[in-house]
């Protein structure tokens, strides 16, 4: 007979609770969250005009006088339930600023819009998938005498794809600096683009947003070699936005142009540094813009909103490139299980972190994305819908509505979070259920528009 583990006991205890079922409600309500947020207070609603209590909530009543609420997490690695929902918000968050929809006009679907991907440059030669990774014809060895070259011809998901051939060689520096900058390079090349925009167009730099606007949604990847690179909507609008038609000369012909000219002109330099320079950052020479168009030639718009809501919700140990949780010390990067190359980089970001000149940009705090500190998706205030917008709306559809002409008093408090043993294994079985309950209503949904 199997003994009962310290988890058993605990899930055996919460069950015997007289207010389990209470509890799973709110483990239901949570979406099998895998880290909730514990709350205690309480919410008093009050009619406007006479003062009247309409209605009282209060975690007294609750198990264990707490109210659970999601972590909201984006990452699968950290929380898969918070993480499916984050990426259902992006694919809406996307798809209206390519499609309309969440109060953005249908029309936005024949504006000129473009798919585009910014990589970064090279810092040192990788191990490539497929042809690329053959030695080079002259052959040789590098400084430190290993091949300048791979004899083996690797398939996408072998380990050693991405890893320097020379792990001496590689600029970890640049690397680590060039993500540091990464935000700013994306900045500029926005400006320029406006300006490559104003200049074929024929009018003064300065007036372009009175002719037109330039909006975006933006989403950061980690490569094989652990570099980002960048996949971008790009739509331009009239001067107010959506709403508006933009001008006759703002083709996808021209925005297409505009979009190649700016990334490879714009750069970014790195403050002087006694042990390291100056660099003048750049993109990869690697640029991919594909047209979005409306009458389908080219790629979906629905598969371009799923590809990026795929992405949004990856985090570092996901892909290997660097780790979910921050590194306190220097110790602390020998305990991450990563590649060397992805340890070297952490190790150059906590050593880069510690000269004064590169104080402003936090390496060692974002020794864990490998200096990379941008959001993971950025947009354009006028592209579409927000994030928050988007809860709202869901909250409206389940009923957390306020009623009119009422004053509504919240007195709410941290007071921990995530799981106990037990309780983290019936919230995963509970996101599980979840999950399987959304595909058996998407398949059911395919094949009645199949028939």
């Amino acid at each position: 007979m199997r003994q009962l583990t310290e988890t058993d006991r605990d899930a055996i205890r919460l069950a015997q609770d007289p207010k389990f079922s209470r509890w799973l409600e709110q483990i239901t309500a949570t979406g099998g969250c895998s880290h909730p947020v514990h709350l205690s207070g309480s919410t008093t609603t009050l009619d406007g005009e006479t003062g009247e209590i309409l209605r009282r909530y209060d975690t007294r009543d609750e198990p264990g006088e707490r109210l659970l609420i999601r972590c909201r997490n984006r990452r699968a690695t950290i929380c898969p339930a918070c993480s499916r929902l984050h990426a259902g918000d992006t694919f809406h968050l996307i798809r209206a600023g390519l499609l309309g929809g969440k109060n953005v006009p249908a029309t936005v679907r024949h504006r000129p819009r473009l798919f585009v991907t910014l990589t970064a440059p090279s810092f040192g030669p990788v191990h490539r998938a497929g042809e690329r990774c053959r030695p080079r014809r002259d052959g040789g060895t590098c400084e430190h005498g290993r091949p300048l070259g791979c004899g083996a011809v690797h398939t996408p998901d072998t380990p050693v794809v991405g890893q320097p051939l020379c792990l001496d060689c590689y600029d970890h520096t640049a690397h680590v600096l060039w993500h540091a900058h990464a935000s700013k390079l994306w900045d500029r090349f926005v400006i320029d683009v406006r300006r490559r925009l104003a200049s074929s167009a024929g009018i003064v730099q300065s007036r372009f947003a009175a002719h037109a606007r330039l909006s975006f949604a933006r989403v950061a990847e980690y490569q094989k070699r652990a570099g980002v690179h960048i996949h971008a909507v790009v739509r331009l609008d009239g001067p107010n936005g959506p709403d508006d038609e933009p001008p006759a000369w703002g083709t996808a012909e021209r925005l297409a142009d505009a979009v190649r000219s700016s990334a490879g002109r714009v750069l970014v330099r790195t403050p002087y540094s006694p042990a390291v320079g100056e660099l003048a950052l750049t993109w990869g020479p690697q640029i991919d813009i594909r047209p979005l168009r409306a009458d389908g030639d080219g790629p979906d718009d629905d598969a371009v909103a799923a590809y990026v809501a795929k992405y949004v919700t990856k985090g570092a140990d996901e892909t290997g490139a660097g780790t979910d949780h921050r590194i306190t010390t220097w110790d602390d990067v020998a305990s991450v299980p990563v590649s060397e190359h992805v340890r070297t980089l952490m190790r150059a970001c906590w050593r880069l972190g510690g000269l004064p000149e590169y104080e402003p940009l936090h390496l060692r705090a974002w020794s864990h994305t490998l200096g990379y500190r941008g959001h993971i998706l950025t947009k354009s205030r006028a592209y579409s819908t927000t994030y928050a917008a988007l809860r709202a709306e869901r909250a409206q559809h389940v009923g957390h509505t306020d009623i009119p002409d009422t004053i509504t008093e919240s007195r709410w408090r941290y007071i921990g979070s995530g799981h106990t043993s037990g309780a983290a294994l019936i919230a995963a079985g509970i996101a599980e259920d979840l999950a399987h309950n959304r595909e058996a209503v998407r398949d059911e949904c395919k094949g009645a528009v199949r028939s």
